[in-house]
């Protein structure tokens, strides 16, 4: 059983939108896997939230960037004996599928015309009901080997990527060594080395401890505020306690 809660902040934009990228897609397998129309209703939700991200990012060129970084680490990890060969292996793996992958990611998945009357009217708070869309009600009485293709079929475009996002962050993640800090009347700064391309700042503290992290700042200097949940409308604020915690900086 987990004791603590982890709180992650990214260091740079490129880390933002796999983090988010991340979380939408777990959202997408785990409703997919749901046998209600609820559960498929959500599960597209998190599909259309994923493809509108792509739209707005050139994502195939900045994670083949962070795939080549890392390679290049492990590259030279490998001199000291140090590297794991089978990640290495799996990187460049992944690069060449992604490089053989023409055009833009999931641009096929729009011409589907249910998706695209799905995605047009997901817009309008409550747009998507059996009124609105009686082919989206059709399709999402069908029976469930017939739903669970059609997701497959529009989130396969996706596959390749969702693989890669999830070996880089589990890279970075792994690449701290965590310290035990303590922050001071709930506040805690850091300060990070210059020279160094730090990714992502973990924050770990025992669930026992009654507050949340709220952390900011840039790739120079953090800092760690632990706030109050708030209570009766009451806005969240600083303890006053000393507050234990685990702190990982994470550089590749």
């Amino acid at each position: 059983m987990n004791t603590t809660i982890t709180y992650e902040f990214p260091l740079n934009e490129r880390i933002r939108v796999f983090i988010r990228l991340e979380q939408l897609f777990q959202q997408f397998l785990h409703f997919s896997a749901g046998a209600t129309a609820s559960d498929k209703r959500a599960a597209l939700s998190a599909l259309l939230d994923i493809i509108m991200i792509f739209q707005r990012n050139d994502l195939k060129s900045e994670v083949l960037k962070e795939l080549e970084r890392d390679a290049k680490t492990l590259r030279n990890m490998a001199e000291q004996q140090e590297a794991n060969v089978s990640v290495l292996l799996e990187i460049s793996l992944m690069s060449k599928k992604l490089h053989a992958v023409k055009g833009k990611i999931g641009i096929n998945v729009m011409q589907s015309e249910l998706f695209q009357s799905i995605a047009q009217r997901s817009t309008i708070p409550g747009g998507s009901c059996s009124f609105d869309l009686p082919e989206y009600h059709y399709w999402l009485e069908q029976d469930e080997h017939i739903r669970l293709k059609n997701l497959q079929q529009w989130s396969q475009p996706f596959d390749d990527i969702r693989i890669a996002i999830s070996l880089i962050l589990n890279f970075i993640r792994n690449s701290g060594s965590p310290s035990r800090e303590v922050a001071s009347a709930g506040f805690f700064q850091i300060s990070l080395d210059k020279d160094m391309s730090y990714q992502m700042l973990k924050v770990s503290v025992d669930k026992s401890i009654l507050c949340f992290a709220e952390i900011s700042g840039g790739k120079h200097r953090c800092s760690v505020r632990f706030m109050n949940p708030s209570v009766d409308n009451i806005r969240p604020t600083q303890t006053a306690n000393n507050i234990p915690f685990t702190l990982s900086c994470c550089l590749f």
